[in-house]
């Protein structure tokens, strides 16, 4: 069978998790529309009969304007190491601004290093319509050549053979095609993970992370960036989970008025667990988290 590691990335927003949770069938990392939603690689596991794919989920690219994304830059460039393939996603709604050719700079500066092979995919077809779609596989196409020629004739011999796919993360349309050419690109090799596994999170990660979705589906401003997640206590069916913010402030608007936004995260992610599951929600200020090294550190960013 074929095996390796396929890394996505790209700025913020442009449907990394989404794209990964379609391709392995299941929801293995959170998705949202705020930006920097995912703040570790995930890894989610399709395993075929005559493949495994292991794809890495990345934090987006982006200007950090704290410690916290700082270290989630540092994360998704740290993805480019030890993979067999990287795909570069843009969306098809928005023109490629400074943070995709960032994106695509990056990708093929680790592939003339004589690293992975690199693919670009051209996300949210289904809301930008088929001439927008075309227009921006053109305009891809002009981005890579532009980087290329910058960085040397050997970048542009790469460039001339990088794929472009247009893909709907949320619909699913096109990904099969792309997963279909990232496994043509393996060697032989063996399973990196037992059949039945999709992800390498951990279940305490899971829910953390589940409370954390809907946390963020319910606020605005600055306050998701505010927010992490972890549980603290888990017993049988029982499990308690941390929420932090970083001003007491924040902390009234999550727990809300009678504690009405934790019982509907409450619910919603109950829902999502199997039944019988109790969770406890409990928040907590933790100052200038966002800013602290040492407290990064404890939480493992």
């Amino acid at each position: 069978m074929r095996s390796g590691f396929a890394t996505i990335v790209g700025r913020p927003n442009v449907g990394k998790s989404t794209l990964v949770n379609w391709i392995v069938g299941e929801k293995v990392t959170i998705t949202s529309s705020r930006p920097n939603t995912t703040r570790h690689q995930i890894r989610g596991v399709l395993t075929r009969r005559d493949a495994q794919v292991v794809f890495v989920d990345t934090p987006g690219l982006h200007r950090p304007k704290t410690q916290l994304g700082k270290r989630l830059n540092e994360q998704a460039m740290n993805a480019f190491d030890d993979v067999d393939v990287i795909i570069a996603l843009i969306e098809a709604n928005n023109a490629i601004g400074p943070g995709d050719r960032l994106v695509l700079r990056r990708s093929l500066e680790v592939t003339l290093r004589g690293g992975p092979t690199m693919m670009v995919a051209v996300n949210k077809t289904d809301a930008a319509g088929a001439s927008k779609t075309a227009a921006q596989l053109l305009a891809a196409v002009k981005a890579v050549d532009d980087i290329a020629s910058d960085l040397g004739e050997r970048a542009q011999e790469i460039a001339r053979d990088i794929e472009f796919f247009p893909v709907s993360a949320k619909k699913g349309k096109g990904v099969d095609e792309l997963v279909t050419a990232v496994i043509s690109h393996l060697e032989e090799g063996p399973s990196y993970y037992p059949d039945d596994m999709v992800s390498d999170q951990g279940d305490a990660s899971h829910v953390a992370e589940l409370v954390r979705e809907q946390l963020l589906a319910r606020t605005r401003d600055e306050l998701p960036h505010a927010i992490h997640c972890q549980v603290t206590e888990w017993e049988n069916k029982w499990i308690r989970v941390e929420i932090l913010v970083e001003r007491d402030s924040q902390k009234a608007i999550v727990i809300g008025k009678g504690g009405e936004v934790l019982k509907e995260v409450g619910t919603a992610v109950r829902a999502q667990l199997p039944p019988g599951t109790h969770i406890d929600l409990y928040v907590r200020v933790e100052k200038h988290w966002q800013s602290r090294p040492e407290v990064l550190d404890r939480f493992g960013i």
